[in-house]
């Protein structure tokens, strides 16, 4: 079993920066993609980013939309992801989640509120 923990939602005015963490713990392959989704209100839940892991390097992932002002990035030996937001827009505002992929099977995280006001 696995068991995402999110921290470091909150809210934050247009142009703020916040970085959200994902803590995993339980039964994890080595191999895994860890990202973030978001889910604002009556809207689909999207891919934000992704990172993958690997012992020469990871690759990251990115919607269009947060290209240039969010990194993905994690920390393999605790197991931790991390999503730093800067140049927050009012759009961001949505439900963040985390997820890890390993072995074809998705996890998740109860998800952490970000706010972004104008």
């Amino acid at each position: 079993q696995v068991q995402l923990v999110e921290s470091g939602g909150g809210l934050v005015q247009a142009g703020g920066s916040l970085r959200l963490s994902c803590a995993a713990s339980g039964s994890i392959s080595s191999f895994n993609t860890m990202g973030w989704y978001r889910q604002a209100p009556g809207k689909q839940r999207e891919l934000v980013a992704a990172i993958t892991s690997g012992s020469s390097g990871s690759s990251t992932n990115y919607v269009n939309s947060v290209k240039g002002r969010f990194t993905i990035s994690r920390d393999n030996a605790k197991n931790t992801v991390y999503l730093q937001m800067n140049s927050l827009k009012p759009e961001a505002t949505a439900v963040y989640y985390c997820n890890l992929r390993a072995n074809w099977i998705d996890y998740w995280g109860q998800g952490t509120q970000v706010t972004v006001s104008s």
